[in-house]
């Protein structure tokens, strides 16, 4: 028999723009004609364009001479072949979404068809209804990896400042003020949460600007002990101090012509800030243990995650110096204020990990939605440490949720299993917990097919949308 192909079917091959409809190209392969046709008709009433094929011989002729995006596969083969003709199909194509229709379905065959690339399971026989379903999640993923593809043209086209990422509002903000302290000689003081990235501003700042040819001196001064923080800055003289057998030229000096970026400024000792802003103010210092005074023409940067107004209504910080670094303000927004940012920051540390490592990585759709939900405290830094720890974590291609630190899953699904005092609680497991769990495992198992997940369970599908309702959109945010 000749495979079936309406003149409509399918448009030549070709690339799908970012910017196109998510209606899919659908291949339905099945030896058997009436579910074909059924198939085909259910897809045509949704709008999706359809083409059928008896055999995989067929199948594989249409993904490689056609724009495929999603195969309903069900061939009446022995299941170790028909998990061949998958792989072949996922070899050929990645990208495409199999939905894999099987009789006599378990969790197991569900689980081995899905780590063979299979996107959804369908259990026969199954209504239209269910088809409609997962064809609707088939466009939501087609759309998804639309947009993830947009990410890593934005990352390979990215125009930013050094190795800053961002194409959020917020950071556009950022974009123009190092544009514009970058063009200029005066201080500035950069403000922002621990791990946003204020170390990186200051290096766009010193390297878009006329001194980049010059040095650039980062000072920890949260890291150094107050007793050599003056040494390190100012310099000391041979026998200023015991230990000190020569002399040695003060940061403040060897940058001469270039930049000092004093981080985490607000942790300076008040009697250091005297003598740092007597140093800005006569453009001179003094080594620790000399009498001589040593010119210095240098420009200052400065960062903090500390409110330095409260600081300085406290007296724990200098009003004078204060206004001495605040010339220029510019403040570093969360991650969690743009969180539009994360695809692109998470792809562009994958793909870090993956030039280092040799192993590509993917990140699912789950881990997407649930770096999307998380408020991210250490901000940038947490999160390039997450990515990272899943790469690690991860046996395969493709990162699942279960590679995500403990601490993002508790924190969106709202459970921590641990008592206030950080411990396991040590409390009997109520039947209703158990079957909450049984439940949202069953679904994360299956990739979030609640229909297979119910008939499977032993539960009215109604049953269960009931009782996914009443856990609340919290318990179940990582579900499709």
């Amino acid at each position: 028999m000749t495979m079936t192909i309406a003149p409509t079917m399918f448009a030549p091959t070709h690339p799908r723009s970012s910017d196109s409809s998510t209606l899919l190209n659908l291949l339905i392969v099945d030896d058997d004609r009436s579910v074909r046709e059924a198939c085909r008709d259910a897809a045509s009433a949704l709008g999706h364009h359809t083409a059928t094929s008896q055999s995989a011989e067929q199948a594989f002729w249409f993904i490689e001479s056609q724009t495929v995006d999603a195969v309903l596969l069900d061939l009446n083969l022995p299941e170790s072949e028909k998990l061949d003709i998958l792989r072949d199909i996922k070899r050929r194509r990645p990208d495409i979404e199999v939905i894999v229709a099987a009789a006599h379905a378990t969790v197991d065959s569900a689980v081995q068809v899905m780590r063979n690339g299979a996107s959804d399971y369908l259990a026969k026989p199954f209504g239209m209804r269910e088809l409609k379903l997962l064809l609707e999640r088939a466009e939501v993923r087609l759309k998804q990896k639309t947009e993830k593809r947009r990410v890593s043209e934005r990352i390979k086209s990215q125009q930013g400042f050094g190795k800053i990422i961002g194409c959020a509002p917020e950071m556009d903000k950022v974009y123009r003020m190092i544009g514009k302290a970058a063009q200029s000689s005066h201080p500035v003081l950069i403000l922002g949460e621990s791990g946003t990235g204020k170390e990186m501003v200051a290096h766009a700042i010193h390297h878009s600007g006329p001194l980049c040819g010059k040095s650039f001196v980062p000072v920890d001064c949260g890291s150094l002990v107050p007793t050599l923080i003056e040494s390190e800055l100012f310099g000391y003289v041979k026998g200023a101090f015991t230990g000190a057998v020569q002399s040695k030229e003060g940061l403040l000096a060897l940058a001469q012509g270039g930049t000092v970026f004093l981080d985490e400024v607000g942790e300076l000792p008040i009697d250091l800030q005297a003598k740092l802003l007597r140093a800005l103010q006569e453009k001179e210092i003094r080594p620790v243990g000399s009498t001589k005074q040593i010119p210095i023409n240098v420009r200052i940067l400065a960062a903090t995650n500390c409110d330095l107004e409260r600081a300085v209504a406290r007296g724990e910080f200098r009003r004078d110096l204060y206004f001495r670094l605040n010339v220029l303000n510019l403040r570093i927004p969360p991650l969690r204020e743009r969180r539009e940012d994360i695809p692109l920051l998470a792809q562009t540390f994958l793909e870090s990990v993956s030039r280092v490592s040799g192993r590509k990585h993917e990140l699912s759709d789950d881990v997407m939605n649930a770096l999307l939900a998380y408020d991210w405290p250490g901000n940038v830094r947490e999160l390039e440490n997450c990515v990272e720890r899943c790469c690690a974590m991860n046996s395969g291609p493709v990162i699942g949720t279960a590679d995500l630190p403990a601490s993002i899953l508790a924190s969106i699904q709202g459970v921590s299993g641990k008592g206030s005092n950080g411990e396991p609680d040590g409390k009997i497991a109520r039947i209703s917990d158990l079957e909450k769990q049984a439940i949202l495992a069953a679904i994360a198992r299956l990739h979030g097919d609640k229909l297979l997940a119910a008939k499977l369970l032993g539960i009215g599908k109604t049953t269960l949308y009931r009782k996914l309702k009443a856990y609340g959109r919290s318990a179940v945010a990582l579900q499709p």
